[in-house]
């Protein structure tokens, strides 16, 4: 009886049948429970309508045993549909235990809550959106149920709750992205497919404008969307292809710097889809926010350079990240290369951008590249609060360009020798574009780019090669490294002094390095401190790498002379060779170069430059030549063929009885031979015609003549030199024309003497070193005999 009566209101037979096992039962006391309920509405006896709902949640819905929670739960119902458009005062005492009952083992009682629910919902309408958050919480985890029934009955109450979002104009955006944002990682498929179910209807709500806080619920976004349920992926699809028609619809109001990052952790995505989309995510933002996405170029080329060696089973990707690549390259201008910022009369925003990108993938402390996974970034969050609002349009916003890690991204990825061809000629492309716009912030890179761009001089791609060679011709040509405190001197061993390296000048390249542009060609004549510099480290790489020099050597050097001054390359290679302690491989090079120099359609004003030897820049080059051709005897003569020195030829030949005639020496006479034939000696076989004036090229070929041992070159220089004609024959005809040397008195001026005692001077360092090497190669067979 005590029980009953603290129960009152409630009528005994109420509260017995409320505790009843049958559903019917339980029924005819809801109807009671409601009429009562009116009772109080009508007479507005507000007390004993909370303590009614205090009953029925504290002794029967939060009840220890079932039947009586199953009576609490349509007991509370009842309470709602009698309270009519007035529930929306009681919400918070209805909603609390039917919420509760949610996680109850049982899963018919889960089910009537779900249904108990359903009814306070349909009645509230409105008044329940103050308490949305808790509702959408409970039906997160009712979304994941096991039981069918509870899982149809939350559907039901689920889209009850959408319809009343979407009618209202009351909704909390702002208080329920924290929920949105913890609920979108779970990894459950039903709250998945629950969650993005309800960013779809919020999204399409004109009133609700869910793009402000993208950024809050992007990154879960990309993670559904790797589901394994392709229905859940369609979904996840759908809601950010929506997503993406917003930003491009609404620029002006993207945020777009705070997904930056986002973006550039899943464009390295293993999965395909997820990959492919930030990807076209990443494109659409450095098309439509510009400049706003330079401070997270590092990040970016981290994501965008590894897809550009895709093979055609992600050829989707490869061609995506490729319109990445080349857009965010054009984001970089001349004025992104000016010394100090600080100094510039440039007005910066007040917020300026950051110095550097949220992704670090450069701050590893091996100097590797970072694989392309999540793992490999660092999320600064400070950075991610640094909103910008403002998107790139026709005004330029002013960002700082992070270089330095732009450069290191680069750098890691040539050091790399997993990455693919197509990725390492980008990489080799970002290098150049970045020497053409920001020339002197890029040379304070130079000295540690520049091993690593020899190195890629080996590489198995000729375009490769190409690429990297014509990054080494800017830097080496570039007027911006002569202000970097550089000199030649600095670089290299002091050069001697009897040897000036002739530098031409155009005014064409004395033009500010800022205003050179991607459609300027590389070639300049003009030679900053690395010039030498890198013709040094080429001859070193050389010698240390001879397969590169017999496979690529004449390759790498005739693209260098068109890329660069030819005259600067030989100059400047036959100085070094001057000095070169390794004699062999000084003489292997001296003959590399000849032969370039005598054959290559790259070196034709070269080669007509040094024919006729008129100006002093021609002499000085011949004289450059010609001491370092001295390590190579029968190089030597043909430069003097090349540059009709024939009597010092003669002199030369002369001198061979005196060298060691070996097996190589005779085969380079037989080149030379062959030489003699092509179409660049037509000059000399025609000079044959007028044999008063050229004895000496004459009595030259007679030497190689005599040279030779009898073999097929004996027989073709034999039959050349037959067709000579009888000096007395023309005396008549020809006796008036003056010969070749009367019309070369600028050639006079050159010391033929020193030049021969230089001649001697080398050949026998090198008779000495050819003894010495033998002689190392004979001692381990004496110590044997001994």
């Amino acid at each position: 009886m005590n029980a009953e009566r603290d129960l009152a209101p409630l009528a005994p037979s109420v509260v017995r049948a409320l505790n009843d096992k049958l559903y019917e039962k339980r029924k005819v006391a809801a109807l009671e429970i409601e009429k009562l309920v009116r009772e109080f509405v009508a007479q507005n006896n507000t007390s004993q309508i909370k303590h009614v709902i205090q009953i029925l949640s504290q002794e029967f819905a939060l009840s220890q045993h079932p039947h009586s929670r199953k009576g609490g739960l349509i007991g509370l119902a009842a309470c709602s549909i009698a309270l009519g458009k007035d529930s929306g005062l009681y919400l918070k005492e209805l909603i609390e235990p039917v919420l509760t009952c949610f996680n109850d083992a049982d899963s018919r009682l889960r089910y009537y809550a779900c249904e108990a629910l359903y009814n306070i919902v349909k009645v509230a309408r409105g008044s329940v959106l103050p308490h949305f958050n808790v509702l959408f919480d409970g039906l997160s985890k009712l979304a994941a149920d096991p039981d069918p029934n509870v899982k149809s009955g939350s559907e039901l109450l689920d889209r009850l709750l959408k319809d009343i979002v979407t009618e209202s104009n009351q909704f909390d955006l702002v208080g329920f992205i924290p929920l949105l944002r913890e609920r979108i990682y779970s990894n459950n498929q039903y709250a998945r497919q629950f969650i993005i179910s309800w960013i779809l209807v919020l999204e399409s709500v004109p009133d609700i404008n869910l793009l402000d806080y993208l950024p809050e619920i992007l990154d879960g976004l990309f993670q559904i969307l790797g589901d394994n349920s392709k229905e859940i992926r369609k979904m996840c699809e759908v809601a950010l292809g929506e997503f993406l028609k917003e930003i491009k619809k609404n620029p002006s109001s993207v945020k777009f710097a705070e997904m930056a990052n986002i973006l550039v952790i899943h464009c390295q995505a293993a999965d395909d889809l997820i990959q492919l989309t930030a990807m076209c995510w990443m494109r659409e933002f450095i098309q439509l926010a510009g400049r706003v996405m330079l401070p997270y170029s590092s990040g970016i080329l981290t994501a965008v350079l590894p897809c550009l060696s895709y093979d055609d089973r992600k050829k989707n990707i490869k061609e995506v990240a490729n319109v990445c690549n080349q857009s965010l390259m054009k984001l970089v201008i001349p004025e992104d290369d000016e010394m100090d910022e600080a100094k510039q009369p440039i007005t910066l925003p007040a917020e300026p951008a950051p110095e550097e990108p949220i992704s670090k993938p450069e701050a590893t402390s091996s100097g590797e590249s970072l694989p392309p996974h999540r793992g490999g970034f660092e999320l600064d969050i400070t950075v991610l609060n640094q909103a910008f609002s403002s998107p790139c349009s026709s005004e330029r916003i002013q960002v700082t360009l992070n270089l330095d890690g732009i450069v290191q991204v680069l750098d890691c990825h040539l050091h790399d020798t997993s990455i693919g061809m197509m990725t390492r000629i980008a990489v080799l492309k970002w290098l150049y574009h970045l020497y053409i716009k920001t020339p002197r912030k890029m040379f304070r890179h130079t000295d540690s780019l520049f091993p690593i761009l020899l190195r890629t001089l080996s590489d198995e791609s000729d375009e490769v090669i190409l690429k990297d060679l014509e990054v080494l011709a800017e830097i080496a040509s570039s007027p911006a490294g002569q202000t970097e405190g550089h000199s030649p001197s600095e670089a290299a061993e002091p050069r001697p002094s009897q040897v000036e390296l002739h530098v031409p000048i155009r005014n064409s390249q004395l033009s500010s390095s800022g205003a050179k542009g991607l459609e300027c060609s590389p070639s300049t004549p003009t030679m900053n401190s690395y010039f030498y510099k890198f013709m040094i480290n080429l001859l070193k790489r050389f010698s240390s790498e001879r397969k590169l020099l017999e496979t690529r050597g004449a390759f790498i050097i005739r693209q260098l002379c068109l890329l660069l001054n030819a005259e600067n390359i030989f100059h400047s290679m036959a100085d070094i060779l001057l000095r070169e302690e390794d004699l062999k491989f000084a003489s292997t090079m001296v003959h590399t170069l000849n032969t370039i120099l005598l054959t290559s359609s790259e070196l034709f004003p070269l080669r007509n430059q040094l024919k006729d030897l008129r100006t002093p820049e021609s002499r000085n080059l011949f004289c450059c030549l010609y001491r370092s051709w001295c390590h190579n005897p029968v190089t030597t003569v043909s430069l003097c063929f090349l540059t009709q020195n024939y009597k010092h030829a003669y002199d030369l030949i002369q001198k061979f009885g005196d060298l060691e005639v070996t097996v190589d020496f005779l085969t380079e006479v037989d080149k030379l031979v062959q030489l003699i034939e092509c179409p660049i000696f037509t000059y000399l076989r025609l000079q044959l015609l007028d044999v008063k004036n050229n004895p000496y090229l004459i009595k030259a070929l007679y030497g190689l003549l005599m040279l030779l041992p009898q073999s097929s070159a004996f027989q073709l220089l034999s039959h050349r030199l037959q067709c000579v004609p009888n000096p007395e024959l023309l005396q008549t005809a020809d006796g008036s024309r003056t010969g070749v040397g009367s019309r070369r008195p600028a050639a006079s001026t050159i010391d033929y003497t020193e030049l021969l005692q230089h001649f001697d001077k080398v050949q026998s360092k090198h008779l000495e070193a050819r003894h010495q090497r033998a002689g190392r190669a004979e001692q381990p067979e004496r110590r044997v005999v001994l």
